[in-house]
């Protein structure tokens, strides 16, 4: 919460600013390239021409981007808050403007419970019922103290996943970054209604959040949607193989061990399966949309001497996995068009 109030309400407010938001897509989405990433869900901020930008940039690039105008109405600066009317308006003209428009895909975006208000979280909901195959992402049992305050604000919900389930913000397509203090039953609700959750190791380690026990997420039982994610507002890289490197060491604190192919495919085909886009993106199968990334498992010193060791594909990715970063990305293509190289990189 004090990350929240002195950090990021401060650094947001700069993006009133349309210049100032173009530029940080610029920056970020050059970033996301160069580590790898080809598709990212994204929390712009209030104001809707941070959000106008961001999809005019994405869309240079053709990548598939998720991303939505945040949405607060309460426990926030004066200037990052809006309305229930306001966000469904704002909300409404964005959707029309950039869902579906090649391949740039909208997400309503209220911050999480302690910033909207009932009335603002309820216009949210109807607006997403209204226009089928739009995303929803938010917040989601971040950090105990945040869980306290929001039970404490809504007395008649059961349970934190209750307040949102209350106003219909649960379902295929919505993503809830971190999900770290949940109950079993919590669980079982995000199984059923196909909600997914975004594991994001670095992020919850920086700021002592918690170890989300991805053991317990993904129950047999009744599995929930995950895929893993940086949170760059307090995750400390864009890189997903750092993030791997991250996500093994808080399961290991958690007994669980985090192999190697199940971190790639939380990384890949599993981070697809939880934003309803495996069918486009997320694997090698023919039809798909070629997003793809070449890596070098031999792009450091150290790399290449530990890999003169390795005795089978598993190992090879347990070792880029824990000793990989950005340097290791060769090469990035969105759509079957090379938009990163090593060699380049001036190119993106």
């Amino acid at each position: 919460m004090d990350w929240l109030n002195e950090y990021t309400f401060v650094a947001e407010q700069k993006f009133s600013d349309a210049d100032y938001a173009r530029r940080a897509a610029k920056v970020f989405l050059r970033e996301c390239l160069r580590a790898g990433t080809t598709t990212c869900a994204v929390f712009c901020t209030v104001f809707p021409e941070s959000v106008q930008v961001f999809f005019e940039e994405s869309e240079k690039l053709n990548m598939c981007n998720i991303a939505g105008k945040v949405v607060m109405d309460q426990n926030a600066p004066a200037a990052l808050t809006d309305t229930p009317q306001s966000a469904y308006d704002h909300s409404k003209l964005l959707i029309q403007r950039w869902h579906g428009r090649g391949r740039q895909l909208y997400a309503l975006t209220p911050r999480f419970a302690l910033t909207s208000s009932p009335g603002q979280m309820d216009a949210v909901g109807a607006l997403w019922s209204e226009h089928p195959g739009t995303y929803l992402q938010s917040h989601l049992s971040e950090n105990a103290e945040e869980v306290h305050r929001v039970m404490d604000m809504h007395p008649g919900r059961s349970n934190y996943v209750d307040v949102y389930r209350h106003h219909g913000l649960l379902g295929p397509r919505s993503i809830y970054g971190h999900g770290i203090h949940l109950s079993d039953g919590e669980l079982s609700v995000l199984h059923d209604t196909g909600t997914a959750l975004a594991h994001c190791p670095t992020s919850n380690l920086f700021l002592g959040s918690g170890l989300f026990d991805i053991r317990r997420a993904l129950d047999p039982g009744r599995p929930v949607r995950v895929g893993l994610a940086t949170d760059l507002g307090a995750g400390t890289s864009f890189s997903l193989l750092v993030t791997m490197n991250e996500a093994y060491k808080v399961a290991q604190l958690n007994g669980y061990s985090l192999n190697a192919t199940r971190a790639f495919y939380l990384a890949t085909l599993g981070a697809a399966r939880a934003l309803y886009l495996d069918d486009r993106i997320g694997s090698l199968s023919k039809g798909m949309d070629a997003d793809l990334v070449v890596l070098d498992p031999k792009a450091t010193p150290l790399l290449e001497h530990r890999m003169q060791y390795v005795e089978n594909l598993e190992e090879m990715l347990f070792v880029l996995m824990t000793l990989g970063d950005d340097r290791a990305v060769h090469s990035t293509y969105v759509a079957g068009t090379k938009r990163y190289s090593r060699e380049n990189q001036d190119n993106v």
